[in-house]
């Protein structure tokens, strides 16, 4: 019943909306008069387009998850200092990039990024630099 509902109020406000922009105003009972396939057609490509965007915020959300979870992990860490180091996600790959400095920094930098849930596929781009 709700998205019987909610098909109704976006078929006519695409109808209102097309009416506009043709500089025709929509009649108070157009209801009757609106081309129902070509609704449906616009009301269908409206919907999938609005799939998309929630799939796409989805995937954006969970990446910046992974990435807050990574960085929380070194910010706790003896070892990594967090703040030479930048964490980027796509998916179930993470990059690991910036400034390290010791091997242990990095390695440990690297296994925390690696036994975080979801993560497959971890890309080194640390560098070793020698402490001053």
């Amino acid at each position: 019943m709700r998205r019987l509902l909610i098909g109704v109020v976006l078929v006519l406000l695409v109808y209102a909306v097309w009416g506009y922009a043709r500089g025709v105003p929509a009649p108070a009972s157009a209801v009757g008069s609106i081309d129902a396939q070509k609704a449906r057609e616009r009301g269908a490509e409206l919907g999938e387009k609005a799939a998309l965007a929630g799939e796409k915020i989805k995937a954006a959300a969970s990446d910046a998850a992974t990435t807050t979870k990574i960085k929380a992990k070194m910010a706790l860490d003896e070892i990594v200092k967090a703040r030479a180091i930048d964490v980027s996600t796509d998916g179930s790959t993470v990059t690991v990039s910036g400034t390290v400095h010791s091997r242990a920094e990095h390695d440990r930098a690297l296994l925390l990024a690696r036994e975080t849930a979801g993560v497959i596929t971890v890309k080194d781009r640390l560098s070793l630099v020698a402490e001053r």
